[in-house]
């Protein structure tokens, strides 16, 4: 069935694995995690832990690199059984902050289509992770102007949307979200009637995979770079 996006006013563009790389960092300091901890367990087991641990504390510290870090410091903590040395501890939150500090890659085509829609849409960022982070990473990336509006969700799901787009007088038939994950930023859209477009990253964190049977009936559509919204939208 084609979808009619006539009505579309407003776009939601997710940010992270959408406008520029994220997950990438995440795995590869998994791996330097994995081989600080390589005395006491194999690098799958401790991914197995850490993952574990990660959505054991979701809803204490959220998402994001500092709720990661702090997986990351009790998971080496339990691995080791309290063994785990000060050296240690130290590397692993050195692995945070070069997360914190990576430069803002912007991924291609991302800039050209900001700019185009924003000549006919309104266009708002709509993102979850750590606030501080968040607006750090949207500062750098030099795209802040293009947004009407920035808003950093503690979580995705179909409430937070609604919540959004109650607070920003926008009727879900006129919305349309663009991100990378499936169960972020595609489902809940569905869900409560507005468009989504999905814009798949080649990495995605084991927390945002979907199943076949939650994605079955639903109506969105996927493109395979960000660039081709442009002739979706004339």
């Amino acid at each position: 069935m084609e979808i009619d996006y006539s009505n579309i006013k407003v776009i939601g563009f997710d940010a992270d694995d959408t406008l520029w790389v994220n997950e990438t960092y995440f795995r590869e300091a998994e791996l330097e995690f994995a081989k600080l901890l390589g005395a006491y367990e194999t690098a799958n087991k401790v991914d197995q832990l850490l993952f574990k641990k990660e959505m054991d504390n979701l809803d204490i510290y959220g998402y994001g690199v500092k709720g990661f870090v702090l997986s990351m410091v009790e998971s080496a903590i339990e691995i080791s059984n309290g063994d785990i040395s000060n050296d240690t501890i130290e590397k692993i939150l050195n692995i945070g902050k070069d997360m914190i500090n990576k430069p803002v890659d912007l991924l291609d085509g991302v800039e050209e289509v900001l700019k185009t829609l924003s000549n006919n849409y309104r266009l708002i960022l709509a993102t979850k992770g750590d606030l501080l982070d968040q607006e750090r990473k949207l500062e750098k990336s030099g795209l802040t102007n293009y947004f009407h509006h920035i808003e950093v969700l503690s979580d995705k799901k179909e409430a937070n949307y609604e919540r959004l787009l109650n607070h920003l007088d926008i009727e879900p038939e006129e919305f349309l979200m663009i991100g990378n994950s499936l169960k972020s930023d595609i489902l809940p859209l569905v869900n409560i009637n507005a468009k989504a477009i999905h814009v798949p990253f080649h990495t995605t964190w084991a927390h945002e995979q979907v199943t076949e049977k939650e994605t079955n009936g639903k109506q969105y559509k996927t493109v395979s770079k960000i660039n081709d919204i442009i002739n979706i939208l004339k």
